[in-house]
């Protein structure tokens, strides 16, 4: 019993990048509910979402990511969609900067934020245009069957592919759930609420491809060895179906949450209106 779960949790390809990154991530969270009050509705969607995430790339379950397609779609969708959309809808911004040192929020983090490669990145990658079409970007590109065989063939694209899904995701719905108005916030509310409505399309267009699709698109996955002995084509059914639902449930969850926001800074009065110009008809000028 005891070693059937530890093949669970032991992870099938071991990342000291991640578990670092994973860990810094969990130490500065649990120091920064110390010292903010953080609500117990915030504190779950944070801690789903980094277990969805560890779950999805440090345990047994990336073997069969690797091994057979609609597991494959499903890490996918839980590092792109699910898991940064708990995460980000926690707003972790405020406790984890709470939980670094006094002094580092001093010498180290406030002098990156000023710094010119943090100015360019933020300039270029958080542009919601940008941020939008790599969203949508890298999850048609891993699907044409060429990258998805080269992120088979080789570890340093398959983590590049899934550390792509997983940053374009966070990055996205930060700009989608941003609870600030437009400016400081990146994204106008409006669009933020229509957003995930756009992004949802080209998904949905692609998942019924593979869907409906009669040959076997991914035949990288007999290579490697399947996972399951049943019907390939069901399989990549099955995958389909996955990144055409699912992940479009998510998004509309998504959807939903910005609009909360919208209504809550329309409420508050944070929505800045352009005055209207209203042009007086002659017929009302008097006459000379």
């Amino acid at each position: 019993m005891m070693s059937s779960l530890l093949k669970w949790i032991v992870p099938w390809e071991f990342s000291w990048v991640f578990l670092l990154t994973f860990l810094v991530a969990c130490v500065l969270y649990v120091r920064g509910c110390r010292r903010l009050a953080v609500s117990r509705g915030r504190r779950i969607a944070f801690w789903t979402g980094m277990a969805i995430v560890y779950l999805s790339l440090h345990t047994y379950l990336d073997y069969f990511a690797e091994h057979e397609f609609f597991m494959h779609r499903i890490q996918q969708v839980l590092l792109h969609h699910l898991a940064p959309l708990l995460i980000v809808a926690s707003y972790p911004g405020s406790v984890l900067r709470a939980g670094l040192p006094f002094d580092l929020r001093i010498r180290l983090l406030r002098p990156a934020l000023q710094s010119w490669p943090w100015r360019a990145f933020s300039a270029v990658f958080l542009n919601p245009a940008v941020a939008t079409v790599l969203f949508v970007a890298f999850i048609i590109v891993w699907l044409i069957p060429s990258m998805q065989t080269l992120a088979m063939l080789d570890w340093r694209i398959y983590r590049f592919m899934n550390w792509s899904m997983i940053v374009s995701g966070f990055i996205y719905w930060w700009l989608v759930l941003d609870h600030r108005p437009h400016p400081p916030g990146r994204m106008v509310a409006g669009m933020r609420v229509l957003s995930p409505g756009l992004t949802m399309s080209p998904q949905i267009l692609a998942g019924a491809i593979v869907t409906f699709s009669k040959s076997d698109l991914y035949p990288i996955f007999e290579i490697c060895g399947r996972a399951f002995t049943f019907n390939v084509l069901t399989g990549q059914l099955a995958g389909g179906v996955i990144m055409w639902v699912p992940a479009a449930m998510i998004e509309t969850v998504g959807g939903l949450l910005a609009m909360r926001q919208w209504l809550r800074l329309s409420r508050a009065g944070r929505i800045r209106r352009k005055p209207r110009v209203v042009a007086r008809s002659r017929s009302m000028q008097p006459s000379g």
